[in-house]
């Protein structure tokens, strides 16, 4: 008995959504996310659980749901890893046997490790043209550097191919080597210490360069300066010039240049309100767009999810807990 997409309506995909925090969940501890470590956990019940669930009369995607969106990705990984041991069962191929539709695609991506579920959007997005900049820009640049470097190194392992060569061959010009800035991870990191010269001087390059070299500064210090930092140059800029850092770009930039550019200022400005604006395009189309409310949700529930769901509500005027019930009915 497969789980169809008709069943990701009024009844499962709330649940499903709420389980992955974004219904009366604090903080997890020590983070700003919403999905905590489980403290009873135990990887033999879990095991059992899920066993009974997929071999039992039907589906039990309640337990599967129940079960998987109440562990750290850790936590799955450890149930992951003793399911093949005791069953000589790969636990995501058996889950996969028994469900179809987005209930699969969910429970695919919260069983992949981080950084293989990061190159698979990845390679996803740069395999289409019409996602290449949105996809590749929010995961390169909102990513921590370990996270990216392990992310770019299962991309190479998985696919045979560098992440690099891949982003050369896909895009071009100002879009390209932003994306391949961000890829190196090179970006300084913040030393407590307020560099009001380089400000300066990163505000006067930025107004002197006219936008028409791929080789710019605008490349490098978006890519290359910390977001504290940053955050002084935007500041700065504004009173020097009296319009906005994304106001420069609307009018110097075109096209996929000019999109980037501005998902890099607000990934700098506010990584939060980033994501929360992310979100409601996905629920704003006329089909749900599903791939960038689980990438979203799943990749940020242990890190800053609850930030963006301030953010949501504080845009928006209504919750995002709320927004995705109103949406799926």
């Amino acid at each position: 008995m497969s789980v169809s997409s008709r069943e990701m309506g009024p009844s499962l995909t709330p649940e499903i959504l709420s389980h992955l925090g974004l219904a009366n969940k604090t903080a997890a501890w020590g983070t700003l996310g919403t999905l905590r470590t489980f403290l009873s956990f135990s990887v033999d019940k879990d095991v059992q659980r899920l066993l009974k669930a997929i071999t039992g009369q039907g589906v039990d995607h309640g337990a599967i749901v129940d079960v998987l969106t109440n562990r750290s990705r850790e936590q799955r990984q450890l149930i992951s890893r003793a399911f093949q041991e005791r069953t000589q069962q790969d636990l995501l191929k058996s889950l996969q046997a028994a469900l179809s539709g987005n209930l699969e695609k969910i429970v695919v991506a919260l069983l992949q490790p981080a950084a293989q579920f990061d190159a698979q959007e990845l390679r996803t997005a740069l395999k289409a043209s019409d996602s290449a900049e949105d996809v590749t820009m929010e995961i390169l640049a909102t990513r921590t550097p370990p996270r990216l470097q392990e992310c770019l190194a299962a991309y190479g392992h998985h696919f045979q191919v560098e992440a690099e060569d891949d982003i050369k061959s896909k895009t071009s010009g100002i879009l390209r080597d932003l994306l391949l800035a961000l890829a190196k991870g090179g970006r300084e990191s913040y030393s407590g210490i307020i560099d009001y010269n380089l400000a300066e001087q990163d505000v006067q390059a930025l107004r002197q360069d006219e936008g028409r070299s791929t080789q710019g500064p605008w490349v490098l210090i978006l890519t290359q300066r910390n977001p504290k930092h940053l955050t002084r140059v935007f500041e700065q800029y504004q009173r020097r010039t009296g319009q906005e850092l994304e106001e420069a770009v609307r009018t110097r930039f075109r096209g996929d240049a000019r999109a980037a550019l501005l998902s890099l200022a607000s990934v700098i400005r506010n990584t939060p309100l980033y994501f929360a604006d992310k979100l409601h395009r996905a629920l704003q189309e006329s089909e749900p767009n599903y791939q960038v409310l689980m990438r979203i949700l799943i990749s940020r529930s242990e890190t800053d999810l609850l930030s963006i769901r301030a953010e949501f509500k504080k845009k928006f005027g209504k919750s995002l807990y709320s927004s995705l019930q109103v949406k799926f009915g």
